[in-house]
């Protein structure tokens, strides 16, 4: 599995790839607040590169449970200043974390080469065109309703295959729209509880039969808290370890990640437990 996006090219076969989280938000539940000055936010992405990030996603607007959306022009306006200042000059491709077309339209045509939706395509009928139209890879993410209600008691009558089914969804309006290049993400804490989120972890392997590559996002999440006794959302470093070791062995491809460094470094050693001897910087993975 390799994607092209705009020069830049993404081989899943190998080791395994490491998103880094900008978020330009003042209420994002873990970093809000701390890149909303556009130096801060450049010189962020910079940094998560030299650290090992392969992607930067750029979100403008908090999805954290009980989140009320932001207008749609002050979405624009956080995150396209800092596109258009990273996009040629980081080396890596950036991706738009939103589920507004007119925002990825714009976010597309200031450089970023990737589509990052929460709703799995479904919240905006536009973006799949729009993101067709600019060739452009999308993340697919599977979320029980929307982030103002999804964690008000979340019940599913069978919970991997109601994931399975609405992931397939979006894969065909996707392909659909003429888009081939597509990676699943089964929505860690997006309408989940304690229970099925360590479920999902578990069973990783289910969604990599869907054929694509595989993001899980788990940096920093509240159940990880409730396993470390509480730990506020700075002090589950240890808890997102774990997680991302785990989604690696359990076939995940990419890891979206707060702690670039870290877990960067996490993805390394575990890939090589994976490939069972280290081929040199980047162990080849076995499929």
């Amino acid at each position: 599995m390799r994607f092209t996006c705009r020069g830049f090219s993404l081989d899943f076969t190998r080791a395994t790839t490491v998103m880094g989280i900008l978020n330009i938000t003042p209420d994002s539940f873990s970093d809000g607040g701390l890149y909303l000055e556009k130096d801060k936010a450049i010189e962020r992405a910079r940094r998560m590169v030299s650290e090992g990030a392969h992607i930067i996603d750029v979100g403008g607007m908090s999805t954290r449970p009980g989140s009320m959306p932001v207008d749609q022009d002050e979405e624009i306006r956080r995150t396209l200043p800092v596109i258009e200042a990273i996009a040629d000059s980081v080396g890596v491709p950036v991706s738009i974390d939103t589920c507004r077309a007119e925002v990825a339209r714009k976010a597309l045509n200031a450089g970023a080469s990737i589509v990052n939706d929460i709703s799995g395509l479904r919240s905006d009928p536009d973006m799949a065109s729009v993101a067709a139209e600019a060739g452009a890879p999308v993340v697919v993410m599977h979320m029980k309703g929307t982030p103002l209600d999804m964690q008000k008691d979340p019940r599913y009558e069978a919970l991997i295959p109601e994931i399975l089914d609405s992931l397939r969804e979006s894969i065909r309006i996707a392909s659909s729209a003429g888009i081939d290049q597509i990676i699943v993400d089964p929505g860690i804490g997006f309408g989940k509880t304690f229970d099925q989120n360590l479920e999902i972890i578990n069973r990783l392997d289910e969604f990599v039969l869907l054929g694509r590559p595989l993001l899980v996002g788990a940096s920093r999440k509240a159940f990880l808290g409730a396993i470390l006794d509480g730990a506020p959302e700075t002090d589950r470093l240890e808890g997102t370890a774990a997680v991302v070791a785990a989604s690696i062995l359990r076939g995940a491809h990419i890891v979206r990640v707060h702690d670039v460094r870290e877990m960067a470094r996490v993805a390394r050693v575990t890939d090589a437990i994976r490939a069972e001897s280290v081929k040199g910087p980047v162990p080849e993975r076995k499929e």
